[in-house]
This record gives structure tokens, C-alpha cells and sequence, in this order.
């Protein structure tokens, strides 16, 4: 490939609504990064920076955060589809209206402001970004799509293909794995190529063959329709030598930051240490539909990954990291962690990990620059959580809440429910013990689970005793008849076998418990310890403050509760006494009823906290 042939096929990336604005797209990013690197140039559009800035960033944020029902697409959907649109009559806004409340404004209904938006700013915003295309450069036009992304991608290539005939269109993103991918090349005509799967060698192959005048039907993993038919290669295997990808490229992101006045100040910079999950590979999780074809696990190495984050905090000047993966290599709590700690780096860093971590696991991911993590601790059930296949124990899951709080980490999780054998119980005792909790990080959501694409639960509807999956119902009123819904949707309808008031006492708990968050004094529970003597001060609840002493045996079996979650037979050994187990486990009772011991069938966990920092 000469380098005149790359430079006769300038490529466009894009990323459109409703991707989040306050990150750049490492999508983009990375691709554009492994173009350049073969001699083509690409440049990167965040074009979600302008809608953002065009409607207003909070606004945008709760369209961004809208995951239910799929309002994004639905603003777009009659410039992807045109008359072929089907909600003509504007069916969402009355069918959802009770969930679309919250994106009313004090002048402005949620109706009216959603038709204002779609019928007003989305065109303007599409004959915007049309206008910036030159047609030399519009040779190649991608766009990565993952979420509420898709109808606005359709609606862009839309109108670049009626003004430039000749630009070939590619599309790629989550939302084009698997049959989703291979429906929509057949049904939208705009989209010429779409990458099935993972990017990293498709996409460059895929220009090479534009670029030499060669067959792409030959590329790995690409689609794309031939007459009536689509015609579809394998995809390569997954990319396994992660450490020889290129850092992703964001400048573009900070200049169209900078360019509509949008600040940059929170923004953290994506970066990728890993793919796949080791533990999905392993027991994929029943609910879960990420990683969708490729949940082989595959990481980078500790000293790749800590020369990434220093040369893109230099490149950036940033410091606040997100991690993209879903899960935490193992490896980097002992090689890369204490490595960040000993450079003195002031990272923030944000990683989705396991919920099994211990109180010094925590303590290295602290000490390592990690701030915020997202365990999927998804419920307070061991029961539930044998149900999703989680692999942990409810205490485990209270005991990451502790020491994350204690170590200064915040923790992002949510109360699922509505699993295939679940019982109203399951859901009670839960609620019995949140007022214990309420000093402990409360979750950001408690709601139903998801039906997605790719989980067991949808794979495997008969291993569940599920009838065949029904798509979301929004779906209906995006696509147009003739596309094939089951096919393209990612969310499927989903009836619990419990009734919605076997929650209800839960949600109130939760809700509760966030509110008590909210206020100026945050509940409190922690302890101190001198030889033989324990005092914990409960100030969980306002106006029931109180102080409880224990002396000896007692002290010291609380005690023996505190780092981790602990069997009676457990503690009787380590303290070597001439108790029985039946005392200890008399013990954990008597602490229980006082709300200051999760138990957790035979295990036993201490809520208090240290009250001295730092050890």
C-alpha cells in the first residue's frame, strides 16, 4: 500500500448522540490511532459534544442516562427513516409518560420539550455537521455505536449520502454484534459496511482494501449486502496481544470541548487494560449481556499499562482515569498498583472489579490511585446472588462497602431484582437489614433487571422457564416495519414471577437510605478497641444516637468479625477458647439484634468501622 492510496481515502470517524459527553470515545480514539499508524488519515467528529452543547449539557445528561426506554432513538428516528418512521403519531411520549417526567423543565413540559428537540434541534444539528464535511475528505465515514447511538448514526449517514453519493459508510460498536449487525446492513440502505465484532484489525484491513481496489468481502468480520443478500466473513479471533495496540488519540475530543465552550474539568480519560471477563468465561453471570461474542479475557501488561496512564496524563494534563473494562486483572493488585503508589502518581482512577475483594485489596487499590469502583454488588441476597451466578456471598458483598468507605473509594451499584427463583422472602429480609447498612454507600438504583442480548437469561430462555424473547416495547416506535426487531434489539420485555409489591417495601428502604446520604450529618457507625474492651458509637439514625460497651469474650468476638465475614467454628479457632460454637454463634445473635453483625446464613460480618484512619 503506497502512501498516495492512503492519502486518496481520508476517513471520518464519528461519534453521535447519545454518547456520553464527559469522556471522549475510546472507540474513536483507538481506531483513529491504529489508522494513522497504517498511513491513512482519520480524524475524529465528536459530534454528541455539539448536540450537548446544543440543548444543554444536564439535559443531555439525562437523555445520555435514559436506558428503560429508548427516548435517544426515538428523537431521531424520522431523520434516519424518514416516512418509513413508525411513531407518526408521537405513541412514546404518551405510552412512557410517567417515566419521561424527570426530563420536564419549570417553563417546558417532557412532551413538549422532547417534540421541540426532535422536531427543531435534531435537524439543525444534522445540517450542522453536514455542512462540515468537504467532499474530499468524506471518502470514508465511520461510526461506532453502542447503546442509543444507532438512529442518529442512520440519521447522519442519511444525509451524507444524499449530498455525497460516492462516501462509503461503516458502522461498528456493540450495537452491531452478532445478528444486530447483519439486520441492520440488510434493512438500512446507508450502511454500506459494518464491522461485526472487534475493530482492531477489521477496520485497517478494511481501508486497505477500499484503498488498493481490492475485494473487502475478503476482510475478517466484515458485512455487507450483495443484491438482496447479506454476505458476511468470520471475524479474526480476538485480538490477544493487547500491549502492541496504540494509546488512543483524544485531542480532537478537547478541541471540540474547547470549540463549544463546554468544560473540561470532569472529564476522565478512557483507557483500556483489558477485554472479556475472566469470571463470565468461567460462570457467565445470568443477567449479564456485556462482552457479547468476545468474553475471552485478555489484559495488558502491568508495565504497558502504567506507561499509558503516564503518557496520557502528560498528553492531556489529566490525572482522572475510567477504566473500560469490565473486570479487574487479578495481576494488577500485586504489579501494577503498587508500582502507581511507589511513582507518587496523583491519579483518580475508576475500574469495574469483583466483589470478592479483601480489606487489603482495597487498601492497595487506594494506596494505587483507584477512587471509584463499580463491583456489581447487584443485591444483599445470597440466595439472589446464586441465582445471577455471581460467584460471591452478600456478606462479601456488605464487606466491600465497609472497607471501600473506610479507604476513601466510592463505590457505583445497584438492587436488582425479578430473577427466575426468587421468593418475596428474599426480598424482605433484605429490606430488614438496610437500616443497618444506612452508614455504608447506598445504591444509586433498586429496579428490575434488564433482559439483554448475549445473557444466559436470554440465550437460554428454556433453562429459566422463560417463554421466547420479546423485544422492549420502545423498539416498536424507533424502527421501521420490515426490520426485523428481534434481530436488532440489545433489551427484551421481561415479567418477574413475583408481583411488583413484593418489591415495593425494598425500593422504600433504599430510597430511605439514599435520602440519609442526602443530609448534612451522614450516618455513622465505628468502633474502637483497647485490649479486652470495645466501644462502638451508632449514630446511623438521627435522634437515636448511642454508644455500646463490650468487655473480654464479647469484644473480642466482634472483633474477630471485622476484616472479613466469618464462620462461628471460624472464630472459636482463631480465639482458642474453651467456648463452643454454639456460644459464639449465641453471640453473633445477641450483635445482630442490635443491628451492629450482618449475618449472612453461617456468616458473620461486623458493621462498625474502625474509627482511626489510615490503618
Amino acid at each position: 500500500m503506497t502512501t498516495d492510496q492512503c492519502a486518496a481515502w481520508p476517513t471520518v470517524l464519528v461519534s453521535m448522540p447519545f454518547m456520553h459527553v464527559d469522556r471522549p470515545s475510546i472507540q474513536l480514539g483507538l481506531l483513529a490511532a491504529i489508522g494513522r499508524r497504517h498511513g491513512f488519515p482519520v480524524r475524529t467528529l465528536h459530534a454528541n459534544v455539539d448536540f450537548a452543547a446544543r440543548i444543554g449539557v444536564d439535559l443531555y445528561r439525562l437523555l445520555a442516562d435514559q436506558c428503560a426506554r429508548l427516548v435517544g432513538e426515538w428523537l431521531f428516528s424520522r431523520e434516519a427513516f424518514g416516512d418509513a418512521a413508525p411513531d407518526q403519531e408521537d405513541e412514546l411520549l404518551l405510552e412512557f409518560a410517567d417515566e419521561l417526567g424527570h426530563l420536564a423543565s419549570p417553563s417546558e413540559s417532557a412532551r413538549d420539550r422532547l417534540l421541540r428537540i426532535r422536531d427543531q434541534d435534531v435537524p439543525a444539528f444534522l445540517d450542522g455537521l453536514v455542512a462540515e464535511f468537504a467532499e474530499d475528505e468524506a471518502r470514508v465515514v465511520g461510526f461506532s455505536a453502542t447503546f442509543q447511538q444507532t438512529a442518529a448514526s442512520i440519521a447522519l449517514a442519511r444525509r451524507l449520502k444524499r449530498r455525497f453519493p460516492a462516501t462509503v459508510t461503516v458502522f461498528g460498536g456493540a450495537n452491531f454484534d452478532g445478528e444486530m449487525g447483519l439486520e441492520l446492513v440488510r434493512a438500512v440502505e446507508c450502511v454500506d459496511f459494518a464491522v461485526i465484532g472487534e475493530g482492531d484489525r477489521a477496520f485497517p484491513e478494511l481501508l486497505s482494501a477500499l484503498a488498493a481496489g481490492t475485494d473487502p468481502a475478503a476482510v475478517p468480520g466484515v458485512a455487507r449486502r450483495v443484491g438482496d443478500d447479506v454476505v458476511a466473513t468470520p471475524p479474526a479471533p480476538p485480538h490477544e496481544r493487547l500491549d502492541d495496540l496504540p494509546d488512543p488519540e483524544y485531542g480532537e475530543y478537547f478541541d471540540r470541548m474547547a470549540k463549544r465552550g463546554l468544560p473540561v474539568h470532569d472529564v476522565r480519560i478512557p483507557f483500556e487494560s483489558a477485554r472479556g471477563c475472566w469470571w463470565g468465561a468461567k460462570h457467565h453471570c445470568t443477567f449479564c449481556g456485556l462482552n457479547g461474542s468476545t468474553m475471552r479475557f485478555r489484559s495488558k501488561s502491568p508495565r504497558r499499562v502504567l506507561d499509558e496512564l503516564a503518557h496520557q496524563s502528560r498528553r492531556y494534563r489529566a490525572f482522572r482515569f475510567e477504566a473500560v473494562d469490565n473486570i479487574l486483572d487479578p495481576r494488577y493488585l500485586k504489579e501494577l498498583f503498587p508500582a502507581i503508589a511507589d511513582s507518587r502518581a496523583d491519579y483518580e482512577i475508576f475500574y469495574e472489579v469483583k466483589a470478592n475483594l479483601t480489606r487489603a485489596q482495597l487498601a492497595v487499590l487506594a494506596r494505587g490511585g483507584v477512587t471509584r469502583v463499580q463491583p456489581g454488588l447487584e443485591s444483599l441476597s445470597s440466595a439472589v446472588l446464586r441465582l445471577m451466578d455471581k460467584g460471591v456471598r452478600a456478606a462479601q458483598n456488605v464487606n466491600l462497602l465497609r472497607w471501600a468507605a473506610y479507604y476513601g473509594i466510592d463505590v457505583s451499584w445497584n438492587v436488582l431484582w425479578g430473577f427466575p427463583g426468587e421468593t418475596a422472602e428474599d426480598y424482605a429480609r433484605q429490606t430488614a437489614v438496610v437500616p443497618h447498612l444506612v452508614h455504608l454507600r447506598p445504591p444509586e438504583s433498586a429496579d428490575r433487571l434488564w433482559l439483554e442480548r448475549f445473557s444466559p437469561l436470554h440465550a437460554q430462555p428454556d433453562r429459566f422457564g422463560l417463554g421466547p424473547p420479546v423485544p422492549e416495547a420502545s423498539y416498536r416506535l424507533v424502527y421501521p416495519a420490515g426490520m426485523a426487531l428481534d434481530r436488532i434489539a440489545y433489551v427484551f420485555e421481561y415479567a418477574p414471577a413475583l408481583p411488583p409489591s413484593a418489591y415495593t417495601a425494598l425500593r422504600m428502604a433504599v430510597t430511605a437510605w439514599r435520602a440519609a446520604w442526602r443530609s448534612p450529618d451522614r450516618p455513622a457507625l465505628v468502633y474502637r478497641s483497647a485490649p479486652g474492651f470495645l466501644q462502638i458509637t451508632d449514630a446511623r439514625h438521627q435522634g437515636q444516637d448511642g454508644t455500646y460497651a463490650f468487655h473480654d469474650t464479647l469484644a473480642e468476638i466482634y472483633l474477630a468479625c471485622v476484616d472479613r465475614p466469618r464462620t462461628a467454628a471460624a472464630v472459636r479457632a482463631e480465639l482458642g477458647t474453651d467456648l463452643s460454637v454454639e456460644v459464639v454463634r449465641d453471640a453473633f445473635r445477641r450483635f445482630q439484634e442490635r443491628g451492629l453483625l450482618f449475618l449472612d446464613e453461617d456468616l458473620a460480618l461486623a458493621l462498625a468501622l474502625p474509627a482511626t484512619p489510615g490503618r
